[in-house]
């Protein structure tokens, strides 16, 4: 009976010995994730959202309330007018001075005739003269003075402009909107909560396509390049299994000790590489489902 059954057990050993694993590389899907954050301070006032809601980039997800920085942008915009209104109308304060220097200057050219024809003395021409010079240092000054002032306000004018714009920023910012077309994969708040800069208020993924993180031998590098279309296989558990093309999006540059979970096709292999594949998703592939990769 043993003179049998020897060949039989051999025979056997061979077989599993020779069996290779009928895949190249084996890993975990995965997707690009976005966590949404508040960026400003306030009460919740609406957060439709729900875990497995699909929404589109640029679409509002929450409203944060607004009251506070509507009246501090009021306020600001009737502080700018006032301010505004108060910069002086420099041609209209200088008009009168402008018109005295003019007649003055008519004066002066009177005596200047008039001394040429013997008719004043020059130090009622001298007299005109100074007086012309005393009322242009005058206008002078007042120039400077109207031209600082004007500047002054106008410059406190911009640093308000400036503040209005950070309230109307951050009253922008109040409503709350998907950066991707994604799927909602987790919800973090709910209304009436209070949101303040850097709360995460949920997390969201794009399903649509998802990667496949992989992992190779050095051996293996030589075969794979970018954009290589590359058969994955999603396990679904029993003999459930579905192939889909995929393409190489991304060859890690440096080697890491193998996954405690993952299982290569060369058991001794210590350093592999990771590999991302891209894989368009239709529906059934979920994330941190295990896949196989054939070349």
């Amino acid at each position: 009976m043993k003179k049998i059954l020897f060949p039989t057990v051999l025979a056997t050993l061979m077989t599993a010995c020779n069996s290779a694993p009928d895949y190249d590389a084996t890993g975990i899907f995965e997707a690009t994730t976005v966590t949404v954050s508040a960026e400003t301070s306030g009460k919740i006032l609406s957060f439709p959202i729900s875990e497995g809601d699909s929404v589109i980039a640029g679409q509002r997800l929450a409203v944060i309330d607004t009251a506070m920085l509507m009246l501090q942008q009021r306020q600001l915009n009737s502080l700018r007018q006032s301010t505004e209104s108060a910069s002086p109308d420099i041609a209209a304060q200088a008009a009168a001075l402008r018109s005295q220097i003019s007649h003055q200057q008519q004066e002066c050219d009177r005596f200047d005739r008039l001394l040429s024809d013997g008719a004043t003395t020059q130090k009622q021409y001298d007299d005109a003269q100074a007086q012309l010079r005393v009322m242009q240092a005058q206008l002078t000054a007042l120039l400077s003075t109207l031209g600082n002032n004007r500047n002054s306000i106008s410059d406190n004018a911009v640093a308000i402009q400036y503040q209005t714009e950070q309230i109307e920023e951050q009253i922008a910012k109040s409503s709350v909107k998907s950066p991707i077309s994604s799927t909602v994969l987790a919800k973090y708040a709910e209304p009436g909560e209070f949101a303040t800069p850097g709360r995460p208020l949920c997390k969201l993924a794009d399903l649509d396509r998802i990667y496949l993180r992989a992992y190779f031998t050095a051996s293996q590098l030589a075969e794979l390049k970018l954009g290589q279309i590359v058969t994955v296989i999603a396990d679904f558990g029993g003999d459930k299994q579905y192939e889909y093309p995929g393409t190489i999006s991304w060859i890690a540059q440096e080697s890491e000790f193998t996954p405690k979970s993952i299982q290569t096709s060369d058991s001794r292999a210590n350093l592999v590489y990771a590999v991302k594949i891209m894989v368009k998703n239709d529906g059934r592939l979920k994330l941190g489902q295990y896949g196989e990769v054939r070349l």
